[in-house]
């Protein structure tokens, strides 16, 4: 992991990402870290905008506690539910 203060960090952003395919890059402010350019292998843009959205956090956060509390089915059940069984 390469660590960063923010005053130091006078190259371009381009030349910064470069490096998180090795290592992720984290910018730091007074020694406390603000920010980080991490590697998204295998992901997309969706996925990267839903993990860090409070409203659907908040949503998963209620499911699972539902499924903790009241129980849940297995993926085949559900399956057999949508008719999705081949």
């Amino acid at each position: 992991m390469r660590i960063l203060d923010i005053g130091e960090a006078t190259a371009p952003l381009a030349e910064y990402t470069r490096d998180v395919a090795t290592e992720p890059v984290v910018v730091t402010v007074g020694g406390k870290p603000v920010a980080a350019l991490v590697a998204v292998d295998n992901t997309d843009l969706e996925t990267i905008s839903l993990g860090g959205n409070p409203e659907f956090l908040a949503i998963i956060e209620r499911s699972r506690s539902r499924q903790q509390a009241e129980g849940g089915i297995s993926s085949d059940a559900m399956r057999g539910r949508v008719a999705l069984n081949e």
